[in-house]
């Protein structure tokens, strides 16, 4: 039995102010994909520019903890909302975030960047702001699905308040300059990603495949994603009790075999033509360069002259960056009615955040930490400026077939 199709269609003229059908603010990924796309490349600059000298950091703390706070509780946290919600109306007919209430939310993120740059300005806007963009979206996901029963996906509800409590311990110890702490709970927060691309990933990734190759199955591993998700919260506890209650627990153990079983899954999904098509080999790549720098990351512990910040940005960019880059990619295009054929130069963007995670991890040693850094920087900044050129118009137009979304 085929479904209708009850979603209203597009009206055919929008008045500025009848924000209810603006395209850009149909769907949570429209704007928070530009928007977060266009801080990645922004502040990847600012961050540039102070490792080259040409801005000076006038903040009462490092500005490595102002840049890891934004790329990790700025860009990636909006991607992540952008995603879920917009998912969410798909896993269970109900409207999501949408007009004057979406462009709210976005209000909200926008000026906590604003709160987080002006640095005479005391952290506890920042807290204010980010703590309410977190409650908000939150609140409004988890209404969602619970509404409806959609208890399938009621895991990501404390994966979120995961993250958002971890940025805001964060934001009170940097209010502390408690400076060291709120560099171990950043990596702890980096783990909390991890989890949510274990869950997301183990879905789209394998579902991603069979589709867009056509394959007949969709491969599986349903005891393995329990065994993941196991062993991945074990890690992440492992790596609190160890740094933060002073336990011996050394939890590089537990850490390398979450980015072994990531391997084992990956090579189950694996089909050779994933790399004739860019939507899949950037994907597959991105998931790969998570469970190398999980596995890089764990044996940090037991290997000193392996930095655990150099393994981390390879989950960082090359997991998360290039994850998040993909996804949007083909977000945005299925979900403004385009075939799932990206633009050429979305291969080189990939290729892009690709290169920029090697130097950046794997570089420092051979060529110098600062040059490895600004490189990198530069690099990651090309590649979702690119990302902005291509999907800006598709993001802020009506859908290819006149229906909302």
């Amino acid at each position: 039995m085929t479904l209708l199709n009850l979603d209203e269609p597009m009206p055919r003229t929008v008045k500025w102010y009848q924000l209810q059908h603006a395209p850009v603010l149909m769907l949570a990924f429209r704007p928070l994909f530009l928007l977060a796309s266009l801080w990645a490349c922004c502040a990847m600059l600012v961050w540039f520019a102070i490792l080259s000298g040409f801005l000076s950091w006038h903040a009462p703390y490092p500005a490595t903890l102002w840049h890891a706070h934004e790329m990790l509780f700025g860009f990636a946290s909006a991607i992540a909302i952008g995603f879920l919600l917009t998912a969410a109306k798909n896993w269970t007919g109900v409207s999501t975030l949408n007009g004057w209430p979406l462009l709210g939310l976005c209000v909200v993120w926008g000026s906590a960047r604003v709160a987080g740059v002006w640095s005479s300005q005391p952290l506890m806007w920042l807290m204010a702001l980010q703590g309410a963009f977190w409650l908000i979206a939150i609140a409004h996901f988890t209404w969602v699905v619970v509404q409806v029963n959609n208890n399938k996906n009621y895991l990501f509800i404390p994966v979120l308040a995961l993250l958002a409590t971890l940025n805001m311990v964060f934001l009170v110890v940097v209010d502390q300059q408690a400076f060291e702490l709120a560099g171990l709970l950043s990596q702890m927060a980096v783990l909390g990603f991890t989890l949510l691309i274990s869950i997301l990933g183990g879905r789209v990734v394998p579902f991603f495949i069979s589709r867009g190759l056509g394959l007949a199955q969709q491969q599986r591993t349903p005891r393995l994603d329990k065994l993941l998700l196991f062993v991945s919260v074990t890690g992440i506890s492992g790596f609190f009790a160890h740094h933060f209650l002073q336990l011996a627990v050394v939890p590089g153990y537990l850490l390398i075999l979450a980015g072994l079983l990531h391997l084992v899954r990956a090579a189950m999904w694996f089909n050779r033509r994933v790399f004739l098509v860019p939507l899949l080999w950037s994907l597959y790549l991105a998931y790969l360069m998570m469970a190398l720098g999980l596995v890089g990351f764990g044996y940090a512990y037991f290997n000193t002259s392996l930095q655990a910040k150099d393994a981390l940005h390879l989950i960082t960019i090359g997991g998360m960056g290039m994850m998040i880059l993909a996804m949007m990619a083909r977000v945005a295009l299925g979900h403004t009615a385009r075939p799932l054929t990206p633009h050429p130069l979305m291969s080189v963007a990939f290729l892009l955040v690709l290169t920029s995670a090697l130097i950046r991890s794997l570089l420092p040693v051979y060529i110098g930490t600062h040059l490895a850094w600004q490189l990198s920087a530069l690099i990651w900044s090309a590649s979702f400026a690119l990302f902005v050129f291509i999907y800006a118009p598709m993001l802020v137009r009506k859908r290819l077939d006149g229906r909302r979304g």
